[in-house]
């Protein structure tokens, strides 16, 4: 009786050698499509928070109607904003740290927000000067990631729009397009 039924037996798989080109190739699309999705992610971030600055410059045009001054404000890391010193709540409505009454973040809300907002004093026409709280509003939105690129994204109430990134002076279109 002859049991060897094993006489050619076909082994099939992958050898090492299949194996680590596959991986390499892997590796090389990673490397590629990574940085392009972060970028794209960025992209997104930036375009958040020129909405929402947008929409607290809007804010803050429809306050100055009502009470004849700007209102300027810091938020801290945990999106609480407090009224700054350049408008204090005698002189601009009675806002203070408690109750400022704009949205502070760029998002649906606090805990995914992709910028915090403020607000501040915008800066005179000489070196170092800054104007009244009354006459001029700047409104920043800070990344709460890296965004080396743009920075801090800028608008002022007479329209001037601007970043503090690496692109400001190399390529301000990427901040503001």
């Amino acid at each position: 009786m002859n049991i060897n039924t094993h006489k050619n037996p076909k082994i099939s798989g992958f050898t090492l050698l299949e194996l680590m080109i596959v991986v390499a190739i892997i590796g090389i699309i990673a490397a590629i499509a990574y940085p392009s999705y972060t970028e794209s992610v960025l992209k997104g971030k930036r375009a958040q928070a020129r909405s929402a600055l947008i929409e607290l410059l809007q804010q803050e045009e429809r306050y100055m109607t009502q009470r004849n001054c700007y209102l300027g404000f810091t938020t801290n890391s945990a999106g609480v904003a407090s009224a700054s010193t350049p408008s204090p709540a005698t002189a601009c409505g009675g806002v203070t740290a408690s109750n400022v009454p704009f949205k502070t973040f760029a998002g649906e809300n606090i805990s995914n927000a992709s910028h915090l907002l403020s607000a501040s004093t915008c800066a005179g026409s000489t070196s170092g000067s800054t104007l009244s709280i009354a006459n001029c509003v700047r409104v920043t939105a800070t990344p709460i990631g890296a965004d080396p690129k743009a920075g801090n994204l800028e608008m002022t109430s007479t329209g001037v729009k601007s970043c503090t990134g690496t692109a400001s002076g190399t390529n301000p279109r990427l901040c503001w397009p």
